[in-house]
């Protein structure tokens, strides 16, 4: 039995009741920095976490303009550093994956576990990040079994031509070999 990975725990009010109790089998990578390209050191006060936790000045950057009035969460945040931030209970909808549809079901909300990665579609995720998505994939996979490797997918799989991540910079084959 694999223990959970460390995770530090913050709260997002973005999220609720999953229609169906228990009904979680699919994992969605995605990839977040804001500003885009830009990476916090500081991932308890920076703009990812304030967005997640629905605190996000959007006159602090130009380019949050259009995050106004959004409620957005993944379930997690792996940072650059490797350290996992749990926003949302895996047993909870957690706002991440918009309009969506797998293998001929939409609403990806009601049925996955989202996790973001700090960083952007073309610059290339850190072997802190690997380990870390390795450890919670592995423990999501035991905890949630309907989740298996070809229930493990990009953001831009589930919503295409509407969203890219977590782009061609993400190792895929590493990924799922090292499962």
């Amino acid at each position: 039995m694999l223990l959970p990975p460390q995770m530090i725990q913050r709260a997002s009010p973005h999220h609720d009741e999953r229609p169906v109790a228990g009904d979680i089998s699919l994992l969605v990578i995605h990839n977040i920095s804001l500003p885009a390209g830009e990476f916090s050191r500081d991932p308890a006060n920076s703009y990812v976490d304030a967005l997640f936790c629905g605190t996000l000045d959007c006159q602090a950057q130009a380019s949050f303009c259009d995050l106004q009035g959004l409620k957005v969460a993944a379930h997690c945040v792996i940072w650059r550093d490797g350290q996992i931030f749990q926003y949302v209970p895996f047993t909870r909808r957690a706002w991440h994956a918009g309009v969506s549809e797998f293998q001929g079901r939409a609403r990806c909300n009601d049925f996955s576990i989202g996790i973001e990665l700090e960083g952007s579609d073309n610059l290339p995720y850190t072997e802190q990040q690997y380990s870390s998505l390795l450890q919670l994939s592995r423990y999501l996979l035991q905890q949630f079994p309907a989740i298996s490797p070809e229930r493990i997918v990009g953001h831009c799989d589930i919503a295409p031509g509407r969203k890219t991540d977590p782009g061609p910079a993400f190792d895929w084959t590493r990924f799922l070999s090292a499962l």
